[in-house]
């Protein structure tokens, strides 16, 4: 993890669920922390870079967010939680537990993502591979 986190006080623009930042020494697929005036946090990740202004998607959403929300990025891409504990579990779209259950924060954790498939590159399938899920089946062929 990074010794000094890069940290801006005040949003520029929000727009739906993205707002706009300016930052220095962000990167694509970054994590970061918007903390709004009310004292409440919610994960955010960099998805567009101009110049020195990151525009972050909000996970938990733009709404009631302040211009005045400070936000520290955290200078790694997404991650979560990949052991057998998680399983069961209930998370909030942010990726919270809500369940009341034991911590996972100490369990290994891995990069969320991948490389995007390039459709031009890509082997078109031929043959179908049934789940025997009829919502499955019949909508896949679209």
């Amino acid at each position: 993890m990074l010794e000094e986190l890069v940290q801006q006080i005040g949003v520029l623009e929000i727009v739906g669920d993205v707002i706009r930042v300016k930052a220095r020494g962000v990167a694509l697929e970054d994590l970061a922390l918007v903390e709004n005036v009310d004292g409440s946090t919610t994960p955010a990740k960099v998805v567009g870079l101009e110049g020195n202004v990151a525009s972050l998607q909000v996970f938990t959403g733009g709404k009631g967010l302040s211009t005045e929300a400070r936000v520290r990025f955290l200078g790694h891409p997404l991650r979560v939680t990949y052991s057998s504990n998680i399983l069961g579990r209930i998370f909030d779209g942010a990726g919270r537990l809500i369940d009341g259950g034991p911590d996972i924060s100490n369990d290994p954790q891995i990069v969320a993502g991948g490389p995007t498939v390039n459709p031009m590159k890509r082997v078109m399938p031929t043959k179908m591979i049934e789940t025997e899920v009829p919502m499955i089946d019949i909508f896949n062929c679209l």
